[in-house]
């Protein structure tokens, strides 16, 4: 079980850090190179977008480091948690825009977060 949550949280945090990408890239250009399913980038302000991605780093950094380095390992789950919470904004945004076909990634990283802070919180 401690073997797939790791592997959870990596996961969580590998998406997490790619995802950062809007803080340095213009929205204009993300929405250009990703299509429909990045045109959500035009809907946020530059500065909302940076304190996503700052939020995004915080969250991978809470995700593996205090359980790596056994300094208050407690903030893993209760990251995993505000991940999850950070997941639900991305569905309700999505299903406010109509992109149904794009749901399901977000979907299923929410469940992942919640596997991570369920099985952190119980272990």
């Amino acid at each position: 079980m401690n073997l797939a949550l790791w592997i959870a949280a990596g996961l969580l945090t590998t998406v997490l850090l790619i995802s950062t990408s809007k803080m340095f890239v213009p929205r204009e250009k993300i929405a250009a190179m990703g299509g429909h399913a990045a045109a959500w980038v035009l809907d946020f302000s530059p500065g909302a977008l940076r304190a996503i991605g700052t939020l995004e780093i915080l969250a991978a950094a809470g995700l593996i480091l205090p359980a790596a380095l056994d300094i208050a390992p407690v903030l893993v789950p209760v990251t995993a948690v505000c991940v999850a919470a950070l997941f639900a904004g991305a569905v309700a945004m999505r299903l406010r825009r109509g992109e149904r076909a794009t749901i399901v990634p977000d979907l299923i990283y929410l469940a992942v977060a919640v596997f991570v802070a369920w099985g952190r919180f119980a272990g």
